[in-house]
């Protein structure tokens, strides 16, 4: 999001930058009309609604003393959702543009995805599971692929007085600029519970905080869930039913090179192989997933925590959290174990 835009208009909260969205897609699109078909529009577009007031995700101004990292006034929600909303608005008119300008042009969402599980067999557990997973993964979901939202939104803004400022023309413009395939990112999935005394808090869950004793937890407290991401698969899929995509994947955690250089992450590569195999698992299941990119190549500083210590790639860079590191890379024993991946077509996971 270009800082201007936040400081003159107010990012997404004005509807002026639709427009300027809508000018950039075009740029992008008749720039590489012959070479590029597969086009996402917004990143994780949901965060806005989980965290921030939508100050990272949609540019959304934030007042002196508000803190971007939890949206704590009535205020700072109702801006977040005012700003998805535009965005929902600006992502169909995106759709709608691309494929005017090439027929070959195929457009997705792009979910921050997760599977959340009721921490106990509690009809309230199970029931507030649903409703995160819900906002989380269906909020936006729906308004993209099916080009309305959801009968659970409306209550959720009855019951929040979140109040939307709706062009009288945005209900045709979401019906008419429906995606061609739902993408979305998958590191981890979260447990909810009612009951306090049941809560063991997991620092660094974004979803939820509450430790799932089934599952293993990365040192940034990502628990480490493929069997989650199959679930997920399917639990999209059946709802949706078009071709669907994962656009990230990873982990983060702390590498060590060895006196004679190497980086031997099996940790990794353990993590990895068992999300490849959740996805084969997943197409045998029935589910159309055209595609998948892990997160990522090359490390670099860590989005969530600023960090180069919590590193994801195949690729190590000489740089740290101090500042020194004069950025030479080495490809760690992961880069190898990957390429023998891309090779085989998932293949071979040994």
């Amino acid at each position: 999001m270009p800082y201007h835009l936040t400081e003159a208009y107010g990012g997404f909260l004005n509807r002026k930058v639709i427009g300027f969205f809508e000018n950039y897609c075009r740029i992008l699109f008749e720039s590489y009309k012959d070479e590029v078909h597969l086009w996402l529009t917004f990143n994780e577009i949901n965060t806005a609604l989980m965290f921030s007031g939508g100050f990272i995700q949609a540019g959304v101004p934030v007042k002196d003393g508000d803190s971007i990292f939890a949206s704590s006034s009535h205020e700072m929600v109702q801006n977040a959702f005012q700003a998805v909303h535009n965005q929902l608005v600006a992502s169909a008119k995106a759709v709608q543009l691309a494929h005017e300008i090439n027929p070959k042009n195929k457009v997705g969402c792009m979910i921050a995805g997760s599977e959340v599980y009721p921490l106990t067999p509690d009809p309230k557990d199970v029931l507030l599971a649903q409703q995160q997973t819900e906002m989380n993964n269906f909020y936006c979901g729906d308004v993209h692929v099916r080009g309305a939202y959801p009968a659970f939104a409306k209550k959720y803004w009855r019951e929040h007085d979140i109040q939307l400022d709706m062009d009288p023309s945005d209900a045709e413009t979401l019906k008419k600029g429906t995606v061609d395939f739902y993408s979305f990112s998958y590191y981890s999935s979260g447990a909810v519970t009612v009951h306090p005394e049941k809560q063991e808090k997991v620092s660094g869950n974004m979803l939820s905080g509450t430790k799932n004793p089934y599952l293993k937890y990365s040192d940034w407290g990502w628990s480490m869930d493929p069997e989650g991401l199959r679930i997920y698969l399917n639990q999209v899929y059946q709802r949706y039913q078009i071709p669907l995509m994962i656009v990230e994947n990873g982990l983060g955690a702390y590498d060590k090179v060895e006196a004679d250089g190497s980086i031997k992450d099996d940790y990794r590569i353990d993590y990895l192989r068992g999300h490849v195999a959740a996805m084969k698992e997943a197409i045998d299941d029935g589910v159309d997933l055209i595609g998948y990119t892990p997160w990522g190549c090359i490390d670099l500083a860590s989005a969530s925590t600023g960090q180069m210590s919590k590193r994801y790639g195949f690729i190590y860079v000489n740089r740290h959290d101090d500042q020194t590191g004069d950025y030479s890379r080495t490809p760690k024993k992961s880069f190898y174990w990957y390429k023998k991946v891309i090779a085989s077509n998932g293949e071979d996971l040994s």
